[in-house]
């Protein structure tokens, strides 16, 4: 049973009452808190022949070693998948396409290998294109018996309403922040407390952060845009091979902390740039500030692979530059 300490309670909660599980499950909540993890946990449980008091997986019977091995014949894992291209390069895909899920037919209409239940897990959910998820519909709504389906959100309101109300949902929480640190620094993670933050308590996407070169290029940014001295058109060139969606995140990240500051007094995702992010709060027009954001916002949400770096990092830099030049106007 691979799930985190802090969803134990809630999957041995559901695990115990097999039996009154619905045949379709919506678990959502925080991106980075092992939801994943605690729906492959409760489809194991479902699917395990000799499971302990608690309703739990045994890890130990042949079901279990299937399902650990990726073979069990009764379990389904629907995610979005990779595509051939040209020169036989794989292009990954965000999408669960219809295709997918007419795969699933035979599986869901024949019965199960081993005279038990079938568990079809969907992630991430809202992954599921229009198409997917209309043909998703008529599984959801009269599946045969002993067939369950765990979909997993990272962001439910992206979901059609026809597949939420089809659905009985399940919202899991995170973990508090001293928990999650010990979690993290069980885990060999430096600093957990600052790559928590960096996440907005999300564990798993910390323990994602431990590579240097996330580290390093985000104090070089950091240290750029917080001097008074800022040159666009030099930090853009110096960042030019950075990860286009890690500049935006870092910047989303401090114009939030700029809002923060100036409003509350306190600092959110950027603990070791306090003292820079109180001092700059202080000459920056808040009204700019919240516009750059929401934009940062935006762009997270659309950016994969921008025709040209360099000119889009130069423009958003050039952007920032601005508010702090009207800034700096405003209480000259």
């Amino acid at each position: 049973m691979n799930v985190l300490p802090w969803h134990k309670i809630e999957l041995e909660r559901l695990a115990g009452g097999k039996g009154r599980l619905p045949h379709a499950l919506l678990v959502y909540g925080r991106h980075g808190i092992g939801k994943l993890l605690f729906a492959r946990a409760l489809a194991q449980a479902l699917l395990c022949e000799n499971p302990v008091s608690s309703g739990v997986a045994c890890d130990r019977c042949s079901a279990c070693g299937w399902f650990n091995s990726g073979n069990h014949p009764d379990f389904r894992l629907i995610e979005p998948r990779s595509e051939d291209e040209e020169g036989g390069e794989k292009k990954e895909s965000v999408q669960i396409k219809i295709g997918q899920i007419r795969e699933l037919a035979d599986f869901i209409n024949l019965s199960s290998h081993r005279g038990g239940p079938k568990v079809i897990l969907i992630h991430p959910a809202e992954a599921l294109n229009i198409s997917a998820a209309t043909g998703l519909l008529k599984s959801l709504e009269e599946p045969p018996a002993g067939t369950h389906f765990l979909l997993v959100a990272h962001r439910i309101h992206y979901l059609p309403p026809t597949i939420k109300s089809r659905c009985r949902q399940l919202v899991l929480l995170g973990p508090e922040p001293e928990a999650a640190i010990q979690w993290l620094r069980d885990q060999g993670v430096p600093e957990p407390a600052l790559a928590l933050a960096q996440t907005g308590n999300s564990p798993l996407l910390a323990q994602q952060l431990a590579g240097q070169d996330y580290w390093q290029q985000r104090d070089f940014l950091l240290h750029r845009i917080a001097e008074r001295t800022f040159d666009p058109l030099m930090v853009a060139e110096q960042i030019r091979d950075y990860p286009v969606q890690h500049v935006v995140n870092w910047l989303q990240k401090w114009t939030f902390d700029l809002i923060f500051q100036k409003s509350l007094g306190k600092v959110r995702y950027n603990p070791d740039y306090a003292a820079q992010l109180t001092a700059l709060s202080a000459r920056i027009e808040p009204l700019s500030v919240l516009r750059f954001h929401r934009e940062t916002v935006r762009l997270q949400r659309v950016i994969n692979h921008p025709l040209n770096p360099r000119l889009f990092l130069e423009r958003l830099l050039f952007d920032y530059g601005s508010l702090l030049e009207a800034g700096a106007g405003r209480v000259s």
